[in-house]
């Protein structure tokens, strides 16, 4: 009896003993096999003719071969100590699909890879708008547009809201084919970017979207990029530290940027500034920031910058009771105007002609996102034969007291679609300005004012709300701007 019950206690011990080696070898395959962050999925697209990262975790000191199926090379890096890895793969023209297989002894595969062109689409709510709209805010034609949005060589990410102090290396969220079901929610102005461009090159299409409403500029910087601006801006230290998700510096760069910066990109399109408005001296020092800094850390060069100026909107109606010159939207669209001058690569997309008087996010996201495009096309690709920029101010001259103002990247001249010019301003030394008659000439403008004998100064459209009244013959709106530094 006593050696019966021995010899049943020691099966039921084996049979436990191989349990527990069996969960021993599982745990050791599931710690093994390699991880991948978010953006690197199924589906998703990798820069062109680039030596584009791919990274992720592994054992400590675990090898890790990463293998692509249009040249079937094998690239093979360790985990460092804190198991992360990371390797460059040379891709090809654009084309595919193709798969890629990561394997450290376990295998992840990618499957259905595209090569083409990946463009980060950043910015707040304008940029975040989607497609189908916000609620009682839509984006005209938008339906119609989702309707039609399936497309193979279009391939759609966002990263979600997150605000964080920590660095955050992650997300949850997958590269999507276009179609109806993914299109709906996605960025209206980046949609008709990525559509304009993928029509024209005719190569598939990434566009990494990445966007927070309301947010402030600073909340897309580190704070090494924020040095400067230290006695002007509140860095937090710890997560408490964050009063507002979207607005406190350093948050979103942090939370939301941070897990895709480094991937191969073309370049980066931003619409933002609202948040920023009636700072906006700072913010066109900012902004040079940002980009330089930006480039710096992806550590891809001076990639293509492309932004659009905020559209005039009344951001009176925000602070009613308050009268703030530098409250007027026209000075955060004037250091929109001359950032772009210190920008490399970079170019300004004009939208004086679609703002809405009391709607900060204007209907019409097809004029920004085309807007965008053309800037790529011309600057980025090389395509010819069109207009690309908005007309620019370029000099005045004062005969008496008449001033002529002469503007750049006018080919084929300027109109005003036969409509009465009315939004320019003329000042003397007194620094007074006074409505200006306008006549329009081909490239140029006449202007005066019998309040103003010696012209000192002009300004145009430099309102809070205002409607472009000047465009090029390609239908590009003349910025707002102003020749006075008062």
């Amino acid at each position: 009896m006593w050696l019966f019950v021995v010899e049943k206690k020691t099966k039921e011990n084996m049979k436990n003993l191989v349990a527990f080696l069996t969960l021993c070898i599982i745990s050791q395959v599931v710690l093994a096999e390699v991880k991948l962050p978010a953006i690197f999925s199924d589906n998703m697209i990798l820069q062109q003719q680039m030596d584009a990262p791919i990274w992720g975790w592994a054992d400590v000191g675990e090898t890790v071969n990463i293998t692509t199926s249009w040249d079937d090379k094998t690239y093979e890096t360790k985990a460092n100590k804190e198991g992360e890895w990371s390797v460059k793969v040379s891709t090809p023209e654009a084309g595919g699909p193709y798969n890629i297989i990561i394997s450290d002894g376990q295998s992840v595969s990618l499957e259905n890879v595209l090569i083409g062109e990946v463009w980060l689409c950043s910015g707040q709510s304008n940029m975040e708008m989607p497609l189908k709209g916000f609620p009682a805010q839509p984006v005209p034609g938008g339906n119609e547009e989702i309707v039609n949005s399936k497309h193979s060589d279009i391939r759609l990410i966002t990263v979600p809201r997150k605000s964080t102090v920590e660095v955050n290396k992650d997300f949850e969220g997958q590269w999507e084919e276009a179609k109806p079901s993914t299109t709906s929610n996605f960025s209206a102005t980046a949609w008709f970017f990525g559509t304009q461009i993928q029509r024209v090159l005719d190569v598939p299409v990434g566009l990494i979207h990445v966007s927070y409403g309301g947010s402030n500029i600073e909340a897309w910087m580190s704070e090494a990029m924020l040095e400067d601006f230290k006695d002007e801006i509140k860095i937090p230290q710890k997560q408490d530290d964050i009063d507002v998700p979207n607005r406190t510096a350093t948050a979103l760069f942090s939370g939301m940027l941070s897990p895709v910066l480094g991937y191969g990109i073309k370049g980066a399109i931003w619409y933002q500034g609202e948040s920023n408005n009636g700072r906006p001296d700072q913010y066109e020092n900012l902004m040079v920031t940002m980009v330089r800094e930006w480039r710096k850390v992806w550590g891809q060069g001076e990639f293509p910058f492309y932004y659009c100026q905020i559209a005039p909107f009344n951001y009176g109606m925000f602070n009613p009771n308050e009268v703030i010159e530098k409250n007027n939207s026209a000075y955060l669209r004037d250091a929109q105007r001359k950032a772009v001058k210190r920008i490399p690569n970079s170019g300004m997309a004009v939208l004086m002609d679609i703002g809405e008087k009391d709607n900060i996010h204007p209907a019409d996201k097809q004029a920004g996102g085309h807007r965008l495009a053309y800037l790529a096309l011309a600057k980025t690709y090389g395509v010819e034969g069109f207009e690309y920029t908005s007309p620019e101010f370029k000099a005045m001259e004062i005969k008496g007291s008449t001033v002529i103002v002469a503007f750049d990247h006018v080919p084929n001249g300027i109109t005003s679609y036969g409509k009465e010019v009315t939004s320019f301003e003329i000042a003397g030394e007194d620094k007074k300005f006074y409505p200006a008659t306008a006549v329009m000439r081909r490239k140029s403008v006449m202007l005066s004012s019998p309040q103003v004998e010696k012209p000192v100064a002009i300004r145009y459209a430099f309102k809070d709300f205002t409607v472009g009244e000047i465009f090029s013959t390609g239908g590009l709106p003349l910025s707002s701007f102003r020749t006075d530094d008062w």
